[in-house]
C-alpha cells in the first residue's frame, strides 16, 4: 500500500481543525497508509519511506514555523540525493501573506528535488470556514495521486 507522510504543525485549535480535515478525508477516501507526525516527531527515515509528503505549517514572523524548520534542519542532509522526485503538497496558515514561508519551503523542495503537485495553498488573514475543506482537498488530491501512481 502506498504511504503518505503528513507533517502538520498544529499549535492552535484552527490548525488542529486543518490537520483533522486532511487526515479524515485522506483516510476516508483513499487507499494510502497515512502516517501523521508532528514536525518534532518526524525524521528523514519517515520521509524516505513515504511515497509522498504533505506539509502543513503556520507562518511565524513572515517565515515557516520553527518546528517545521527544525524537521528540515534535522532531515535535509539525509534526504539530499536520496528522495528526488518525491511528490509534496504544502499548505500554510498565514497571518500575513505567506510569501516568506512559501519561498523558503519551495527552495527546500527544489534543493531536495521534491515536486509540488499543486501550487502551495496559502490560507491568509482571518480564519475562514472554507479553510478546512481546501486543506482536505489538497491532501486528498495528493493521496489519490500517490495511490494511483500518478506521481
Amino acid at each position: 500500500m502506498p504511504r503518505l507522510l503528513f507533517i502538520p504543525h498544529a499549535p492552535s485549535p484552527n490548525t488542529v481543525t486543518l490537520r483533522k480535515a486532511a487526515s479524515d478525508r485522506i483516510s476516508a477516501e483513499s487507499q494510502v497508509d497515512l502516517i501523521v507526525k508532528a514536525p518534532l516527531d518526524a525524521n528523514a527515515d519517515d520521509a524516505l519511506q513515504a511515497d509522498g509528503v504533505l506539509i502543513g505549517t503556520t507562518e511565524n514572523i513572515g517565515y515557516m514555523a520553527g518546528l517545521t524548520k527544525d524537521f528540515f534542519d534535522r532531515s535535509y542532509n539525509n534526504l539530499l540525493d536520496r528522495s528526488g522526485g518525491k511528490p509534496v503538497g504544502l499548505y500554510i496558515r498565514a497571518g500575513l501573506d505567506g510569501t516568506g514561508t512559501r519561498r523558503a519551503l519551495e527552495s527546500i523542495f527544489t534543493g531536495l528535488g521534491w515536486r509540488l503537485v499543486a501550487p502551495p495553498l496559502v490560507l491568509h488573514g482571518e480564519w475562514q470556514a472554507t479553510y478546512p475543506e481546501q486543506v482536505a482537498e489538497l491532501g486528498l488530491g495528493l493521496a489519490l495521486g500517490v495511490e494511483m501512481g500518478v506521481y
